[in-house]
């Protein structure tokens, strides 16, 4: 397509939601601030960098051997300098802790800081983005028999306790270098396959270990501190320790950001009706964008219904600056680049069509007019932001429409295929 033709269809589309009373410059713009943080995970299927670490286990699974995979930093930054190159706009990435750098070198988990982490920091400086960070409890022997923060072991739950301790560290060391707060976020896989006989005793050792990781102050303008819950995870499919109304307690109670994973609830349950209620009583949250598939599956963001729920939750209520936005999947049965450039784009155009709805429903809905409301909803679906999102591609650098994905069959050849 040649940017005449993007250019004329951009003011044809312009006009016809000009007419609808919806200002599609300042949609635009709007859309230009929100940072979508991605998941390094994606790159490498959730391997990571450390010498120490065992299988990756602990209610995760990866599917498939597509050629090509990151094996070593570099590798991981060339990909996402690859991916980050066919996404319009500045954005984050988001590390767990078993992407530090080692040098070789045993480094236990409870002994990581920040200097294993100078290579990412000063690449994220490079590049102008901000660094979120994940403290990893899993695939690792302390980890093996499923707990970590809520054991019974008092040596396992100090180990675990220091971990999290140093995450945050981690987390404020990015916030201070980079000039862009770090959002710091909690999941742990512990719970029972079966039925438990005692379910207070590992929730209570879950608080206690909690508040001992949240103790030392951090400014806020350097590290948020969030929790994640889970419904059930494989081999916790009976009782997960941290569930969601134990969070969403713990966060309220200890004002930390609630992690809202898409995929982490009943299979049918979406998370976007939870934004708005979470919202009443936290001043942010975390969202971990993924799409589950009959169970927890991490399948790569797609368009779909779901998708746009979440990002009109976030655009008719001006949520823009109290979510933070993060993808969290890991397809292994597909280029894992493309994995990643399709669910960011999407994630971008789901807000980008929630922003140019907003100003068009809203009026039917304040004006108690729901024939209207309804109405306009569906008519919506046909409106010409397609037209918009290439002219904003265009307007920042990237390939247009399905231009990326040549880009991405370049890159295998001449890279991903030689490794």
């Amino acid at each position: 397509m040649t940017h005449n033709n993007i250019e004329q269809a951009f003011v044809l589309a312009r006009e016809r939601y000009a007419a609808l009373g919806v200002d599609v410059d300042h949609a635009l713009k709007t859309l230009a601030t929100i940072p979508v943080s991605l998941h390094c995970w994606q790159g490498d299927d959730v391997g990571g960098f450390e010498n120490a670490g065992g299988a990756l286990g602990n209610g995760l699974a990866v599917t498939g051997n597509y050629p090509g995979k990151a094996r070593t930093p570099e590798e991981l930054r060339a990909d996402l300098d690859m991916t980050l190159s066919l996404v319009p706009g500045k954005h984050r990435l988001n590390l767990h802790a078993f992407y530090g750098e080692f040098g070789g070198k045993k480094v236990d988990r409870d002994e990581i800081t920040s200097e294993h982490f100078k290579n990412w920091i000063a690449w994220a400086k490079k590049n102008g983005l901000g660094l979120d960070f994940n403290p990893t409890y899993f695939s690792h022997p302390k980890a093996a028999d499923g707990f970590t923060l809520t054991s019974p072991d008092k040596a396992i739950r100090k180990f675990w306790i220091e971990h999290g301790i140093r995450s945050r560290e981690i987390g404020a060391a990015f916030g201070k270098a980079l000039g862009k707060t770090c959002v710091t976020n909690v999941w742990i896989p512990d719970g029972y396959k079966d039925t438990p006989a005692d379910r207070v005793a590992p929730r209570a050792r879950l608080a206690e270990s909690l508040d001992a990781i949240f103790k030392k102050p951090i400014s806020p303008k350097l590290n948020l501190d969030a929790v994640e819950p889970k419904l059930f995870g494989i081999g916790s499919e009976s009782y997960v320790a941290g569930s969601h109304e134990f969070y969403l307690a713990y966060a309220v109670s200890r004002k930390k950001l609630l992690t809202l994973d898409a995929g982490h609830y009943h299979p049918t349950e979406g998370i976007a009706d939870k934004i708005s209620s979470v919202l009443e009583f936290l001043p942010e949250i975390l969202l971990h964008v993924s799409r589950g598939v009959r169970w927890d599956s991490d399948h790569v963001v797609i368009l779909n219904d779901d998708l746009l729920a979440i990002a009109r939750e976030i655009a008719v209520n001006g949520f823009e600056k109290r979510v933070h936005i993060g993808l969290d999947y890991f397809d292994a049965s597909i280029n894992r680049v493309a994995a990643w450039t399709i669910g960011t784009r999407n994630m971008l155009r789901a807000l980008l069509i929630a922003l140019l709805e907003t100003p068009l429903i809203r009026t039917g809905e304040l004006a108690g007019d729901f024939t209207t409301r309804l109405a306009l909803q569906e008519e919506a679906k046909s409106l010409p932001f397609g037209a918009v999102w290439d002219f904003y591609c265009e307007s920042k650098g990237v390939p247009v429409g399905e231009a990326w994905l040549a880009e991405v069959k370049r890159y295998e050849t001449e890279v991903l295929s030689k490794r």
